[in-house]
């Protein structure tokens, strides 16, 4: 039987060439409200690609949408990132644990990103990060996750040494702490498009601006590298 699996992309532009890549191989556009989606079959899988939107809400919807909908038995995430510690522009990282950066309760005691609930960092699926490992060039490192595009060299600095991340984007660890809730193996791939300072916006329509099919590429691998 074909494992299921879910992709997320943010915006259209990362979309885009997932949704180029599917119908050259006969995918099918099955949802337009409230995400796009297109399903996809290749030889060891079923994929249903989303489009979510940008952020943490949009995000964590996708995926409770894939989650309820189409019962995959795994959930990958792609986009672009900003480099936090030891990444360079063009590079691609495998997150191996994930953690909303901007939730912050510290008046109350905690410390930052720490929620009161219950954990707040995700560890990615084993499966999925031992696939994605196996690609020439993968990096690996842990994700930071806001509601914001990180361009403060402070706050970056702040993140690197408080939580440890190698990259930061707007929605891996919503979608990290959705699939934890309902018990689906997660992992985010992302390019860094970016140094996150005050440089960050050009570098990032750059990169963005060029849909290129790598990301989607890379998920595909990914699922095929599954034992």
């Amino acid at each position: 039987m074909k494992r299921i699996f879910g992709f997320i992309f943010a915006d259209d532009m990362e979309f885009k060439p997932f949704s180029e890549y599917a119908y050259k191989r006969g995918g099918k556009l099955i949802s337009e409200k409230p995400q796009n989606i297109i399903e996809l079959e290749t030889d060891n899988a079923i994929i249903y690609g989303i489009e979510s939107g940008v952020g943490k809400v949009n995000s964590a919807l996708a995926a409770l949408e894939l989650i309820k909908s189409y019962s995959p038995n795994y959930i990958m995430s792609a986009g672009l990132s900003g480099a936090i510690s030891g990444l360079v522009r063009g590079d691609i990282v495998a997150g191996n644990s994930f953690v909303e950066c901007d939730f912050d309760v510290r008046a109350f005691g905690y410390p930052l990103g720490k929620k009161p609930d219950g954990a707040y960092i995700h560890e990615a699926s084993k499966e999925l990060l031992e696939a994605a490992k196996k690609l020439t060039g993968m990096k690996v490192g842990r994700l930071g996750t806001g509601d914001f595009f990180l361009t403060d060299s402070k706050k970056k600095n702040e993140y690197k040494e408080e939580f440890q991340i190698s990259a930061f984007d707007m929605e891996s660890a919503a979608i990290a702490a959705t699939c934890s809730k309902y018990g689906i193996p997660f992992m985010s791939v992302r390019k860094i498009s970016d140094d996150a300072d005050d440089s960050a916006t050009v570098s990032y329509r750059e990169m963005n601006n060029l849909c290129e099919e790598t990301l989607t590429e890379i998920l595909i691998d990914i699922t095929n590298n599954m034992d």
